[in-house]
């Protein structure tokens, strides 16, 4: 089993990446969104949920991420918790089903940020890109699927975003082993990528 963790910052093209490299693993991999794993805020009000720093490392449940792989690692399923962007809350109902498989990849802006996470990962992969690409990536992803209004994107890139970025998810980048510029649309980087990934499993996919 390969446990590859794909970092990089907001807007960056990390979905584009993972898409391309499973493209044709199928049932040999199992994707983990960081992003599941956002601390539940339920509890809050509408202005605290407003003013939470979701970019920051203590916004992710790094114990129960942890614990997720290292069960899926040793071939044991998780019941990987959903949440929602416009509730700020993790479902309480409802959860997705993860069955281990052959090359498990684990992605999101914070992941290399956290020790113990790096240290169960066998290939890490930083994607990087330029800061108006990602500015007008992040726009669109959270106009669109997230329901939120320009003006609160733009407060949130300017107080957030961008600050958390320079701070800890840029720097994380010195641990990758690999690093993809230009973003998601680096596909000579990717079809590396994949033929590492290839030779790694037996040349079996």
């Amino acid at each position: 089993m390969l446990l590859i963790g794909i970092a990089g910052g907001s807007g960056s093209g990390k979905s584009t990446v993972v898409n391309a490299i499973t493209r044709n693993l199928k049932e040999k991999v199992a994707v983990i969104p960081q992003d599941s794993y956002y601390k539940d805020l339920s509890h809050l009000s509408e202005v605290e949920k407003r003013n939470n720093n979701f970019d920051h490392p203590n916004a992710i449940d790094f114990d129960l991420l942890q614990q997720h792989l290292s069960d899926l690692k040793a071939g044991k399923a998780i019941d990987q918790p959903c949440y929602s962007y416009i509730t700020c809350s993790r479902s309480k109902e409802k959860t997705v089903r993860v069955n281990p498989a052959e090359v498990i990849i684990i992605e999101g802006i914070l992941i290399f940020t956290c020790k113990p996470l790096r240290d169960l990962m066998d290939i890490k992969i930083f994607v990087d890109a330029d800061d108006d690409d990602r500015l007008m990536r992040v726009m669109s992803r959270d106009i669109v699927e997230r329901g939120k209004t320009v003006d609160w994107v733009i407060e949130r890139y300017s107080k957030t975003v961008k600050p958390m970025y320079l701070q800890f998810i840029e720097p994380s980048k010195r641990y990758a082993d690999i690093i993809i510029p230009q973003g998601g649309h680096n596909k000579v980087a990717i079809d590396v990528i994949s033929a590492t990934i290839e030779k790694a499993l037996g040349n079996n996919i």
